[in-house]
């Protein structure tokens, strides 16, 4: 039996610096219902940590306009659970069936739930908010700053793929501006806007008033 972690496992270096050195764990076919992708696991390290990040890849990247892209950060509460207090799940949705529709495009979910203070204090975070909280108030009542993703993750990525242009989905001004950084073109942010929830409004204004999120 072929060593399959070796076999796929294949370090990247640019020339410039990384940050993260970042490891090709696995490669696999995956048909969904959205269409079928490219499945890939990655693993980056780094001085005093490892992220890991799930890609669904659709169609040739290498060449051609730029290529339409999501970076997803994982949120189990509302992709698994069909959480109704976020509107992840749906913007998730949303990105596939985009990426489907065009035949062609990149998902980037990241191991970063609660903005990256992790499953557990997120929900003592929902407690909080409970006691009237916003988002970013329980996230520092905990310890934490209001966001801790930073995105080198998902810019090693698209460099590794070899992307230099993207078509962005997000609402998340600090998204644009690390992709920007790492040297991919930003070629247009596309608006990433769900039908609201009630049991969400709270959460959407805390992002545009104290986030800067862009919503139309």
């Amino acid at each position: 039996m072929p060593n399959i972690i070796m076999k796929a496992s294949k370090s990247f270096s640019t020339g410039h610096p990384p940050v993260l050195s970042l490891t090709k764990v696995a490669e696999a076919d995956f048909p969904t219902r959205f269409g079928h992708f490219r499945i890939y696991g990655f693993r980056a390290t780094g001085e005093d940590r490892v992220d890991e990040a799930v890609v669904l890849k659709m169609g040739d990247l290498s060449s051609g306009p730029p290529v339409l892209m999501r970076i997803h950060s994982q949120c189990l509460t509302g992709d698994v659970f069909h959480s109704l207090r976020c509107d992840c799940r749906a913007q998730l949705e949303m990105a596939l069936t985009l990426i489907a529709e065009e035949g062609r495009g990149l998902l980037i979910y990241e191991h970063k739930e609660g903005r990256g203070i992790g499953l557990l204090n997120k929900l003592r975070a929902y407690e909080l908010q409970d006691g009237g909280a916003d988002t970013v108030e329980a996230n520092e009542l905990l310890g934490f700053e209001a966001d801790l993703r930073n995105y080198e993750l998902p810019a090693e990525i698209l460099r590794y793929l070899g992307v230099r242009s993207v078509r962005l989905l997000s609402n998340n001004p600090d998204k644009v501006a690390a992709i920007q950084r790492a040297g991919v073109a930003v070629a247009e942010r596309i608006a990433c806007v769900v039908e609201p929830q009630e049991s969400a409004a709270g959460y959407l204004l805390t992002k545009k008033e104290k986030m800067g999120h862009l919503f139309e």
